[in-house]
């Protein structure tokens, strides 16, 4: 990586990440280690290490560097589970999660971005990586239970994660931001029993919403 890049990457985590809180050493060594320009469309490449959501087309864009620094803290990863991601996007998040020893399977509803994160991730070398193009919250997924689910896309209620939060093993941890814009929140769920669920409420944050998710109906007096 040319000396810009670099120091760019430097600044990412000492200026943006490290200051959100994000002090667990195996994930700042995760945003250290993945190439983060790698994974942003070339017209973005200077703002690659930016406190920015980049666009990746039809209405997405890339999370900002400090947000997936705390959601990979929060999903507390460990070599070895098997993790399911949900939004695949450019891929960055994913090869993140496959950084820290997971083996990941990722699913992307966009078929386009999901047959180009699928080349970008096998070109980088990340084998234990899997990208389906396939709607999360369809069903049950071949392939769980998961130790950990991320969702890189906001739900407007928690009730629309029911599904997602069944695959989980004992002790396995579901990260996700729900809400409805501007107020959103990251939370983390955790299987603590065959039906029951600990959810900690972790910080307010604002992002996409998650594909094929439609909002509850409000009641107007």
């Amino acid at each position: 990586m040319d000396q810009p890049l670099a120091l760019a990457r430097f600044n990412m985590i000492h200026q943006q990440v490290r200051p959100w809180g994000v002090l667990d050493e195996c994930v700042l060594e995760v945003l250290d280690r993945v190439p983060r320009e790698h994974f942003v469309p070339p017209a973005y490449l200077s703002l690659a290490y930016a406190d920015i959501d980049i666009p990746i087309g039809q209405g997405q864009h890339m999370l900002a560097p400090k947000l997936v620094g705390r959601l990979l803290q929060a999903a507390a990863v460990r070599p070895g589970d098997r993790v399911l991601e949900v939004g695949t996007g450019t891929g960055y998040v994913t090869a993140c999660l496959a950084h820290l020893g997971a083996r990941v399977l990722s699913l992307e509803i966009d078929p386009r971005l999901a047959a180009e994160a699928r080349e970008r991730l096998s070109a980088l070398g990340f084998a234990q990586v899997e990208v389906r193009c396939a709607d999360a919250l369809a069903g049950p997924l071949e392939g769980g239970p998961f130790a950990v689910i991320v969702v890189t896309g906001s739900v407007p209620e928690q009730e629309s994660l029911a599904g997602l939060r069944q695959q989980l093993t004992q002790g396995g941890r579901l990260v996700a931001v729900v809400g409805d814009a501007p107020a959103m929140s990251a939370l983390r769920i955790t299987r603590i029993g065959p039906s029951q669920y600990q959810v900690e409420s972790l910080f307010e944050t604002h992002i996409d919403p998650l594909a094929n998710t439609t909002a509850p109906e409000r009641f107007v007096f």
